[in-house]
């Protein structure tokens, strides 16, 4: 038995756990009560934001308890990157799924038979297999964990429907703890994973949802391409970064874009063959400073703790997936960017989006509802993270760090610009029994005589030309506005075309104000390097040495380099200079194997001197083929690619 594997079977306690194999000094927030809760027996229901430290709820109750700890992880890039983090620390970890062959499943078989694996991945299809069953029949399992638990919720449970037959664990194994963990969900949602998981009995744990590090930003999209460009090149150069696009087409094109700007950007779709995508998650994971463009098929599950900044370059549908995707920015606590360019186009593709599903007419609503809450946190003129985390029923004060503290927006009284759009789509389907999109309704209000306008007459409107006081893109924001407040609503004809509504009547009649905001331009930060914002320049150099023996360390060992030592820690050692390895011990992140396999090459580098070359070690992490199966990812179904508009938006 190896010296980190003898620390790890006398290390009995949570605590102990924590210090000895995972290096860090306390637990955070309620971690503490549900690990406690857990090892006793108990069943869980935990709400953690991402970046919360969700793993360690139920990786260190696997190794107090002992037996197996099984986890239902939905993504195979999740199980492996657990396992090799796991691996990194000293703790026995493997997964069974589609990737191996019949002889490697054999090996994880007889390691169970043998006591030799504390933590078990697999994912729901296999959970319920009936094989799988009778395999869990014959061990000693300590708990079951059940990860993105929101998967069996009506909105997520058509992505992976086999989270519903997991009721069949309180079943079969009565007296084995489960414990439920999702990084977003409402008090709906949240009732319904109790309900479908039959943890009814189960205690709740809900952390605050509050990413203090992550500062949100929405602005309307104009050339959002470049305004991509501009965020990345002033405010995170270097960076690793995710970037979220509606459609595939989409994706591609901002790729290449920002590849031809010399940004190692790699695209991911389910449109991309299996191999490719494996590869670009492959470099995103590994390689330091990658930006990944992608679609909704990419993120979940996705364990790289230095992403610096997210962006969307088009309107997320709900607040739950605009948090979750967000919050895979800045999950190390180091400060980050959440950034989202959208406007009048986004708004009408999604109501289309809604009009075209199959689903039935509470479906629809539901969506409809999602998509309203979105607007509102995109329209808002209050603190953003104050409305978001009121979302999840959680109250907050101003942040101090989002758009509108930092620069907050005017509010003015909108109810002449809105009652003269209003009456420019009213006037046109009484008198000339049409419907137009927001570009022929704005010339017709800026008195534009475009050859459109002359064809079809408009210039003989009487609101033709009275909406000279404001320029094109603030009509934009008035259209914009109004859509999200409901006194305007995209027509059901697949043409984008503009209608009002029965809250419009009230508008034109004079018995309702119309409060817009009115943008006003938004500092950004200045460009920096990539030592963390925070860190006194005396400790950049050492701390860029750090990562650059951190990233040679991590090629050797065929791991992600967050695997080998994440940047909070690098700080924290750039920041202490620990001259001894019992002082780097007492450093966040610095457990006891990494201390063994690590610390004589750390403390050279602080001294100063070359540190020795790695070499992947017997125990390392495995350096496995990217994934080739695609089971575990989103469905094409969820990504769109919308049909050019026949209107100007």
């Amino acid at each position: 038995m190896t010296s980190t594997a003898l620390r790890l079977s006398e290390a009995r306690t949570p605590l102990a756990v924590l210090e000895s194999v995972f290096g860090y000094p306390a637990f955070r927030g309620d971690q503490r009560q549900i690990i406690d809760h857990v090892v006793a027996g108990g069943d869980a229901l935990v709400l953690m934001p991402t970046g919360g430290g969700k793993s360690l709820c139920y990786q260190i109750p696997s190794l107090v308890r002992g037996g197996v700890g099984v986890v239902v992880s939905p993504l195979i890039a999740l199980m492996k990157d657990q396992v090799d983090a796991l691996a990194a620390v000293g703790v026995r970890a493997s997964f069974l799924n589609s990737t191996q062959g019949p002889d490697e499943r054999r090996e994880v078989e007889r390691a169970l038979a043998a006591g030799e694996v504390d933590l078990l991945y697999m994912a729901p299809e296999r959970v319920t297999v009936p094989a799988t069953a009778e395999l869990l029949d014959r061990l000693p399992v300590s708990l079951f964990a059940i990860d993105e638990a929101h998967c069996v919720s009506q909105w997520g449970h058509d992505f992976r429907p086999d989270y519903l037959a997991l009721s069949m664990l309180h079943e079969r194994w009565p007296s084995v703890p489960r414990i439920a963990l999702t990084a977003t969900a409402t008090a709906a949602t949240a009732a319904e994973i109790r309900q479908r998981l039959q943890l009814q009995q189960a205690r709740t744990f809900v952390a605050s949802f509050d990413r203090p590090n992550i500062q949100y930003r929405i602005e309307p999209k104009n050339q959002p391409v470049q305004q991509l460009l501009q965020l990345i090149r002033t405010e995170h150069p270097g960076d690793a970064g995710i970037v979220y696009c509606l459609s595939r087409a989409s994706v591609e094109k901002t790729a290449a874009a920002l590849a031809e700007h010399g940004i190692p950007a790699l695209p991911y779709h389910a449109g991309l063959d299996a191999r490719t995508r494996a590869d670009h998650q492959s470099r995103f994971l590994r390689e330091d400073g990658v930006v990944m463009v992608a679609t909704i098929a990419f993120g979940m599950g996705i364990d790289k703790p230095d992403v610096r900044f997210v962006a969307h370059l088009d309107l997320p549908k709900s607040v739950e997936g605009y948090y979750q995707e967000t919050g895979r920015a800045g999950r190390d606590g180091l400060p980050s960017t959440a950034w989202l360019a959208y406007g009048l186009q986004d708004v009408v593709q999604l109501r289309q989006m809604i009009d075209r599903s199959e689903g039935d007419a509470t479906y629809k609503r539901r969506m409809s509802q999602h998509l309203d809450a979105m607007l509102a946190l995109c329209e808002t003129v209050e603190c953003r993270r104050v409305q978001l985390l009121a979302y999840f029923g959680q109250q907050s004060t101003p942040c101090g760090n989002c758009d509108t503290c930092l620069a907050p927006p005017e509010s003015f009284d909108g109810t002449i610009p809105a009652q003269k759009l209003l009456s420019t789509i009213v006037r046109l389907e009484r008198e000339r029994r049409q419907r137009y999109g927001a570009g022929q309704l704005i010339d017709i209000l800026l008195g534009k005589r475009t050859p459109r306008v002359e064809q079809l007459g408009h210039a003989d409107l009487a609101t033709f030309g009275i909406g000279a006081e404001l320029g094109e893109q603030e009509w934009r924001g008035v259209v914009r506005q109004l859509l999200a407040q409901g006194l305007l609503a995209v027509h059901g004809d697949g043409y984008g075309t503009l209608v009002i509504t029965e809250a419009s009547a009230e508008v034109l009649t004079g018995g309702r104000i119309v409060r817009l905001r009115r943008e006003v331009a938004r500092p950004t930060r200045s460009a920096r390097r990539s030592a963390p914002a925070d860190l006194p320049a005396a400790a950049g150099p050492l701390f860029e040495r750090l990562r650059a023996w951190r990233g040679a360390t991590a090629r050797a060992l065929g791991a992600p380099a967050y695997i080998v030592f994440g940047d909070a820690t690098l700080r924290g050692i750039a920041l202490t200079t620990p001259t001894t390895l019992d002082e780097l011990g007492q450093i966040s992140g610095v457990g006891a194997k990494k201390l063994e396999q690590f610390g004589g090459a750390v403390l050279a580098i602080v001294r100063g001197e070359e540190p020795p070359a790695a070499v992947a070690g017997d125990d390392a992490p495995a350096d496995h083929e990217p994934a080739l199966v695609p089971a575990y990812d989103v469905p094409p179904d969820d990504e769109f690619d919308p049909p050019p508009p026949d209107d100007r938006y």
